[in-house]
């Protein structure tokens, strides 16, 4: 027989409350239910924030633009032979800072100028037009690279009383159409600006 100053009750065994009981699975389910929406809703806005980009890089593009271990600025020039560029200066630009910045801000449709559907061939630039290029491969996987063409118009920008890039254009080698540079024209003239 318990002691009267002894604080445990006649009939109860249990060192925990009833209402205990259970109560620990439930959170967990209900934090891992939680955590699976929160996935969904994540990957859900992701696509609505790249889906326009991907439809025009294409997805195997578009990953190499974001995952690439090699990226080179290439300066490019007309040859003498109408319609033909080459690259006249060339730089490995793949531990250049800010281009962690520059691979997320390709992807994301916001950046761009988006008409109904990308430029067509009626819309072409002339191949002079194009100042720089973007090139990113993966000399590891053996796919070809993928080669951006970047228009800043900066003639034509100064005339308009536009900034530089402002009016730019950028399109994938081998895939039709184009789009305009939109917010991310002035950061990434800059960014082309000060690489080797």
């Amino acid at each position: 027989m318990p002691s009267p100053d002894s604080s445990a009750v006649a009939g109860d065994s249990s060192t925990s409350p009833p209402a205990a009981v259970g109560s620990g699975a439930r959170l967990v389910i209900g934090l891992l239910l939680l955590g699976i929406t929160a996935g969904v809703v994540g990957i859900w806005y992701q696509r609505g924030q790249t889906r326009r980009c991907l439809a025009f890089y294409g997805p195997e593009a578009a990953r190499m633009v974001t995952s690439a271990p090699v990226v080179e600025v290439w300066a490019l020039a007309p040859t003498a032979e109408s319609g033909v560029l080459v690259a006249v200066k060339r730089a490995d630009v793949s531990q250049a800072p800010g281009l962690v910045h520059l691979r997320r801000g390709l992807v994301e449709d916001a950046n761009f100028r988006w008409q109904g559907r990308p430029s067509t061939e009626a819309g072409r630039l002339p191949a002079e037009s194009w100042d720089r290029a973007l090139v990113f491969a993966d000399p590891a996987a053996g796919r070809p690279p993928v080669v951006l063409v970047i228009d800043l118009v900066e003639g034509a920008s100064a005339a308009a009383g536009v900034g530089v890039g402002e009016l730019g254009s950028l399109a994938v080698v081998g895939r039709p159409g184009r789009i305009g540079l939109g917010r991310i024209s002035r950061g990434l003239e800059r960014w082309l600006r000060g690489q080797p």
